[in-house]
Order: structure tokens, then C-alpha cells, then sequence
């Protein structure tokens, strides 16, 4: 365990992190999950989940943002087990939604705002006449307990056909040992495709299982349980992606009979582990957003394998796992390439090696730009898993098939789109990506072909953007994705010389203007990396000034996915506070909460795919990196100065075994 945050002398000096034991432990409790969770200010929930797990267990309100919960909503739908991280469209999930409540009352149940909270790995919630709800969640299992304040009857409702995407199928018996068990279907996000899931739920009255008679149509079961002032209801739900016997598998293995406080303290120890990967010095606020945002990192991909090592892949077909392997889903790698990922790669490479190997098989059984028709579990799309991969090996996450990889990804170029002139840039870095990774590996025709391949681009860009035009400012003009001209000008960062010749002088004053024209879209990805463009020229102060305005003032937001607003939204970008987000910023599955670490640590991956980071203020005094911290002796990293103003990143994933991140100098 070493200090992340020997800065350059012209930047700040970094003191050591001092926690204490304390803080240490209960890093899951400063993690605020309400942040983003008001509106379209970030599209997140307070659910509970583990690290990367299936299970997202947590309310649905009225209204409801895309993640099923609106902060400002005052009533109660249920709670449901599933959910897409911050995402678009109209979100994805809210399976197997449970409601209790007394026979007879009103629905939707009234929120006692008073009486909710939250912390990494737990919810609650009173409603209606005072029935007090509280979650928390494994991998792939979750409890919901329910303690009631009177005597009565008790209406138990569970749904498979209700969520947030357009539900196609849901079927449910009850078993002979009382289980409800359940298989499912929906749309994923955008419904560009369909998961398969399947569940099975236990009740528990006063601590004790209890055979329910359970009614109700093909998507909905309902039953009436007889209760005392005080008794408590739990429903234990497991999930999978193999078929509902397994669903109950799942359950009874990572519940076993543990209580619902155990598996809750074990939750937040767990958390407070993951979180103690990357923390740092700062004001109280500081450290809780801070923490909040890695907790939303950690929160994908997701992991699906069943702990005996089944999972359904993206083709419907059933796979087994060697003992200690897992496999990832959920992807949104279109967004969260640029950050989430290199961000794993720095803090957590036994992951990342695991994600890795999920990409791998994923190429395997037929990989596609969006999901599929028999995807395993919510995910959105998978453009530029290339790129990962290669930025991972390069960061010496090396315990993947690289060969295999490198014949999915030359199998992918020739299905890329490339239209439009995002298209043909993004293509370009895919196509880039495989010549990078074919030379590494020694392949030298297939990286020269696809050298050339990648660079066919430099005509489009020239009579595109190296002189914008009147339509400059304009979303989606000439059928740009989500962004303007001005925006994807600055999207060849694999090309950077080559854009710096060809824009020559005047590519400074052209960022300039960039900036002091509002051009700048921080509420989406397109162009979160352009504020470090000023330190890659060799200005690293312009591009602490920019970073430093958009974490903390509030500025003008011109942008909407589908235009330009009529009047700015003026405010943070980033704040502790349901209002998390900027105005329309999702935050795309820890996307623009990684981009908010990495502006707090001074450090930016500029270039996904190349083992450098440019170098900038930090906005912490100091941060901590254990990157393994359940094997603290054999692994840990340093960042010590590196050459003239850079820095160079040694990461010791086991003894003997070290490479190096260099940064990029200023």
C-alpha cells in the first residue's frame, strides 16, 4: 500500500493520506447513494447492490427517473431487483417488483421521507401507515425485511411483468419447498434487444420459512399473510441467467440462513474493502463525493456467473467457469471506455484481467455493436471492447488470449459503421486498436493493413472539421450521434500529432474558443476529454483552470442529447446532492463519475489504449492507492515523478511481475 500522489513540484505537493482505523473500515458509510438520483440529474438509484453485482435492490417511486426512483417522488410502487447503472433511453430493469402492505390500503403508498436512508450495500424506507422496509443484496441475491407496525392482513404482491423497458414474457409456479420461482424476459436498454433472467423468492414470517399459497395471473403473484404489531416479513430472492432451479441455488448459497443484519454488515464490509482501493485526503464533502463516485464505478460491468461457475452467454448457450473465474456483462463500453475502464485497470487489475476474459469470450460467440436478442442480463452495447482490451494489456493486464482477441476485433472492423463522420472516426480507432495490438504481438502485415485502414479517415476529417462551417453548433448535424461538429472535431485522440499538424497555430485558439464559447458539452462523452488537450500541448495550468470550473462552479450547460437548449442550464457539474449531476447528464454506467475521480486525482487516460495519462493539479491533497487490498504485501503502486514533468505508474500486480504507466509529459 503506497501513496498515489507524489505530484510534481509545480503542481501540489501530496501530504500522506492519514484515516483512522475507523474511516478506514466504514469508507461504505460517507458513500451517499442519493446522489443522481433527483429527476434527469444523473438517472441513478439508491438501491442496494454489492461490488458489480446482478442484484440492485431498491425502491420504485411515482414519478420515477429511468433507474425507477425519482428523490422528489412522495409514493411508493414497490421494490425491484434489477436495474441499468444511470443510463438513457427509458433505463432497463425493475424485475421481480415486490409490494407489501395491509389489505385494503391505498395505492400507491405514501413516502415518510423522514424515514429513508441509505448506505453502500443497504436502503430503507417507511411508507403508508408506517410498514418499514429495508434491503440489502450478495452477487446475485437480495433480502427485502418488512416490519409492521400493527396487526391485520398483509397483502404480498410480486410482478415479473413490470419494469422500466418493454416486458415480452414472464411465467412463475410456486414449488413444493415454497419457493416462487419465476423466468422472465424484457427489453434492454433502448430495447435494442432482450435478457433472459430468472428468479426464485422465499418468504420468511417472523424469521422462520412459510408456504405461502400463491395466486394470480402469469406475471403477477399475489398472497395474504395473517401478522402481530412487530412482526417482520422477509422476502429472500436469488437470481440467474441458467433457469429458476439455479435462481434458488443462488439464493440459499449466498444467503445461506445468515440473518438479514449479517448479510448486511457483510455487504458494507465489502464495500469498505472495494472502496478502499483509492481514497484521499480532503474535506469531508470532498472524500464523500469522492467515495460516492467510486461506488458507483464498482457498480459495473456486472458479474452473472452462479457461484458454481454456470453462466448463459450473449448466444443463449450455457458455459461453465473454471473455480475462481467470473464472468461480465452489462456492458456500456460506447460511453464508459474513455474512463471506467482505465480506471479499473489502475485500481482493480485482477478485475479487469476477469473483465478482459469476459470480452474475450464475448468475441468468441459473436459479439455485436448492441445487444442481442439472448442476452444473459441488462446490458446496452459494445463498440470499442478492442480498445480495452488493448489499453488493459498495455497497462500489464496480460492474463487474457490476446490472439483470440485481436481475431475477434479484425473480425468486427469489416461489420463497423461508417457513414457518418463520427462513424468513420470511431471506426478508425477501432481499426487503430488492432494494428496496435498486432504489432505488439508481433503480427507485422496485419498492423501495417490495419495502420492504413485506421488512418483513411484524415480525408473525411480535413473537409469536415478542419474548417467548421455554419452547422458547427448544430446536434446530430450530418448525422453526428448525441453531438456537434465542434465536438467530435477533437474525437482522434489515437491521431493526436496528426490533428495537431493539421490544424497547426491554430489549434489553440480554436480550443480557446472551444471553451469560451460554451461549445463544450460536460453532460456527455462525446468531448469529456478536450479540457486535457490544453496540458497534451504542454499547457497543463489552462487545463487545471477548465477541469477546476466544471468540478466546481457552476457554468452554463447549452447542451440536450437531441439539440441545443433554448436557454443554458446554469449549475455544478458535480454535487453531493440528489441534484448530483448537471441538468440531462447521465452518469452511463460510472462514466462521468470516473471522469470525476480522475479530475480529483490530476490524472487523465487521454488516450484509452496507450499506457499514459496526462498530468495536471490535483484537487486532492493527497490520495492513497492499495490496488489489491485483500493482498496488501504483494500488490500496490506508486506514482513517482517521471522525466521532465510526467510521471511514471508501476504497478506490482504479484512479486516479480512490474510494468510501467508512463504519463504523458506536459
Amino acid at each position: 500500500m503506497t501513496r498515489l500522489g507524489t505530484w510534481l513540484s509545480a503542481l501540489a505537493v501530496a501530504l500522506p493520506l492519514m484515516l483512522s482505523s475507523a474511516q478506514a473500515r466504514e469508507l461504505g458509510r460517507i458513500v451517499n447513494p442519493f446522489v443522481g438520483t433527483l429527476a434527469d440529474f444523473g438517472q441513478l438509484s439508491p438501491a442496494a447492490v454489492a461490488p458489480h453485482g446482478m442484484v440492485q435492490l431498491g425502491p420504485d417511486t411515482r414519478p420515477a427517473n429511468f433507474a425507477g426512483y425519482d428523490f422528489a417522488a412522495t409514493h411508493l410502487v414497490g421494490f425491484s431487483h434489477t436495474r441499468a447503472v444511470g443510463v438513457g433511453c427509458s433505463g432497463a430493469g425493475g424485475d421481480v417488483r415486490v409490494m407489501l402492505d395491509y389489505s385494503g390500503a391505498a395505492a400507491p403508498a405514501v413516502i415518510d421521507k423522514q424515514r429513508e436512508a441509505a448506505h453502500a450495500g443497504y436502503y430503507r424506507v417507511a411508507y403508508g401507515s408506517g410498514i418499514l422496509a429495508e434491503m440489502t443484496a450478495t452477487r446475485g441475491a437480495g433480502i427485502i425485511r418488512f416490519t409492521v407496525p400493527r396487526g391485520g392482513d398483509i397483502d404480498v404482491a410480486v410482478a415479473f411483468d413490470q419494469g422500466y423497458s418493454k416486458r415480452l414474457a414472464a411465467q412463475w409456479q410456486a414449488s413444493g419447498e415454497g419457493d416462487l420461482r419465476a423466468s422472465f424476459s424484457a427489453g434492454t436498454v433502448c430495447d435494442a434487444g432482450a435478457y433472459h433472467l430468472h428468479s426464485a423468492t422465499r418468504v420468511l414470517h417472523a424469521g422462520k420459512p412459510v408456504t405461502v399459497k400463491w395466486r394470480g395471473g402469469p406475471g403477477d403473484a399475489r398472497t395474504t399473510l395473517r401478522v402481530r404489531a412487530g412482526d417482520v416479513i422477509e422476502l429472500r430472492t436469488g437470481l440467474s441467467t441458467i433457469d429458476p432451479t439455479a435462481a434458488a441455488r443462488v439464493r440459499d448459497l449466498e444467503l445461506g440462513n445468515r440473518t438479514f443484519a449479517a448479510i448486511a454488515r457483510a455487504a458494507l464490509t465489502e464495500w469498505n474493502r472495494q472502496l478502499s482501493r483509492l481514497t484521499i485526503q480532503g474535506t469531508a464533502e470532498q472524500q464523500a463525493l469522492f467515495q460516492t463516485a467510486l461506488f458507483r464505478v464498482m457498480q459495473t460491468p456486472v458479474a452473472i456467473a452462479d457461484p458454481d461457475g454456470r453462466f448463459r452467454g450473449s448466444d443463449g448457450v450455457i458455459a461453465m467457469l473454471p473455480p475462481g473465474e467470473q464472468q461480465y456483462t452489462g456492458w456500456a463500453l460506447w460511453d464508459n471506455y474513455r474512463t471506467q475502464m482505465p480506471l479499473l485497470a489502475l485500481i482493480d487489475p485482477v478485475r479487469a484481467g476477469q473483465i478482459a476474459r469476459s470480452l474475450v469470450r464475448l468475441y468468441g460467440t459473436g459479439k455485436r455493436r448492441w445487444s442481442t436478442g439472448n442476452e444473459p442480463f441488462i446490458t446496452v452495447r459494445t463498440e470499442h471492447a478492442g480498445i480495452v482490451l488493448l489499453d488493459f494489456r498495455r497497462k500489464g493486464i496480460v492474463d487474457f488470449d490476446a490472439r483470440a482477441a485481436l481475431a475477434g476485433m479484425i473480425a468486427e472492423s469489416a461489420t463497423l459503421a461508417r457513414a457518418t463522420p463520427d462513424e468513420q472516426i470511431e471506426a478508425a480507432y477501432d481499426d487503430w486498436a488492432i494494428a496496435e495490438l498486432a504489432g505488439d504481438l508481433g503480427e507485422t502485415a496485419i498492423a501495417e493493413r490495419f495502420r492504413v485502414k485506421a488512418l483513411a479517415y484524415r480525408p473525411m476529417w480535413l473537409a469536415t472539421f478542419r474548417d467548421l462551417g455554419t452547422d458547427a453548433d448544430v446536434v446530430k448535424a450530418r448525422g453526428l450521434y448525441q453531438g456537434t461538429l465542434a465536438q467530435y472535431r477533437w474525437a482522434p485522440v489515437f491521431d493526436l500529432p496528426w490533428l495537431a499538424e493539421a490544424l497547426g497555430p491554430r489549434m489553440r485558439p480554436e480550443l480557446d474558443r472551444f471553451f469560451a464559447e460554451h461549445l463544450f458539452n460536460m453532460t456527455n462523452q462525446p468531448d469529456i476529454h478536450v479540457p486535457y488537450l490544453f496540458a497534451w500541448l504542454g499547457d497543463p495550468a489552462a487545463t487545471s483552470r477548465v477541469v477546476s470550473r466544471y468540478v466546481n462552479e457552476p457554468v452554463p450547460h447549452r447542451y440536450i442529447n437531441s439539440g441545443v437548449r433554448p436557454q443554458p442550464w446554469i449549475g455544478r457539474s458535480f454535487r453531493l446532492a440528489p441534484q448530483g449531476f448537471a441538468d440531462g447528464m447521465d452518469d452511463d454506467e460510472g462514466t462521468m463519475s470516473a471522469w470525476y475521480i480522475w479530475a480529483t486525482l490530476g490524472l487523465y487516460p487521454l488516450v484509452p489504449g496507450e499506457p499514459q495519462y496526462v498530468v495536471t493539479a490535483p484537487m486532492a491533497a493527497a490520495a492513497l492507492l492499495n490496488q489489491a487490498p485483500q493482498l496488501a504485501a504483494n500488490a500496490h503502486t506508486t506514482i513517482t515523478p517521471y522525466r521532465k514533468g510526467g510521471m511514471r505508474i508501476n504497478n506490482r500486480l504479484a512479486p516479480g511481475k512490474t510494468v510501467s504507466h508512463q504519463a504523458i509529459a506536459p
